[in-house]
């Protein structure tokens, strides 16, 4: 038995949950700054690709956001299997890719930068990490 007694803190104050607000900044300015960058150094087609890719990836963020909360709340409702919902779902795939293949087939911008633009939400998460470690301070209990 110790002597020292720790204090218990309840769960929910001792995760910090994801800053969603703070990724969703960060890929907005990874794409601006992408897209200023690609125009200035490789061309304005490949810039106009990364924005538009980073629209994608913002309109892919919020359709999966909307889609998931109305799978979930309908199975916490009623307890079944929400299968219209989930086709859905899938349905936010086909859009995009057919999104993405309409843009390669007519060849408006560079397809490399709508790829990069994208990823821009894969980005941000990295970065945000990235934040997230360096901006913890390293407790002495840890060591």
């Amino acid at each position: 038995m110790s002597d020292e007694i720790e204090p218990v803190v309840p769960v929910e104050q001792a995760i910090v949950p994801l800053s969603h607000r703070r990724i969703l900044v960060i890929m907005a300015v990874i794409g601006l700054a992408g897209s200023v960058a690609g125009a200035a150094l490789v061309s304005v087609s490949f810039g106009a690709g990364v924005f538009i890719g980073s629209v994608l990836a913002f309109v892919n963020y919020y359709w999966l956001k909307v889609s998931l909360r109305k799978i979930f709340d309908l199975a916490a409702e009623t307890g079944e299997r929400p299968r219209l919902l989930a086709l859905k779902y899938f349905a936010r795939y086909l859009v995009l890719g057919t999104a993405v293949a309409v843009i390669y087939a007519t060849g408006m911008v560079s397809i490399v930068g709508v790829i990069l633009g994208m990823g821009g939400f894969g980005f941000a998460v990295v970065i945000e990490g990235i934040l997230r470690i360096f901006s913890n301070p390293v407790s002495e209990k840890e060591i």
